[in-house]
């Protein structure tokens, strides 16, 4: 099996470089969410962009996604976000995917643990450093375009799973 590493949601904040400090809370109207899948094998990088919060519906879609881009069975690993163990990816699971998905729960808390931390690190602080974003729209195209310039990068891909010991 493949290993494959998902989380869901985090929020850019508290705010943007070079503006007053604005919060990107869940109830806030300018969340800013995301959710990523690296293989590790493969090196690669799978990442939707959201700016409402997670439910069920986006994180089947997500995995829609991943299924039909990695051939094989894969063994997802997720944090706690209560869309996981939602009704809709129940379902889903229970419809088939099951057969190809193994579904690994991360304990509470457990950044440690956690390969997409080095994704978001890394993203933040060497893809984005020293940023300075004129408001959202500039800020999500900034990190898709991080984003593009990372999924080029296998090597470094891989060393987030190796640093919590995945590898």
């Amino acid at each position: 099996m493949k290993p494959v590493f998902t989380s869901f949601p985090l929020r850019f904040g508290p705010g943007l470089p070079g503006e007053k400090r604005r919060s990107f809370k869940p109830r806030s109207t300018t969340t800013t969410s995301r959710q990523s899948v690296a293989p590790v094998r493969a090196g690669k990088l799978y990442m939707h962009i959201y700016e409402q919060p997670i439910s069920g519906k986006e994180v089947v879609k997500f995995l829609r996604h991943v299924l039909r881009e990695v051939s094989g069975k894969l063994t997802i690993i997720w944090d706690g976000l209560p869309a996981h163990r939602g009704q809709t990816v129940k379902e889903f699971l229970r419809e088939g995917a099951s057969r190809r998905l193994h579904l690994e729960r991360l304990p509470g808390y457990a950044p440690d643990l956690n390969p997409d931390e080095g994704v978001w690190n890394y993203l933040k602080n060497v893809e984005m450093k020293n940023l300075c974003c004129q408001g959202l729209d500039h800020l999500k195209t900034e990190l898709r375009k991080a984003k593009e310039r990372l999924r080029h990068k296998t090597q470094i891909i891989k060393s987030f799973f190796r640093e919590v010991g995945l590898v």
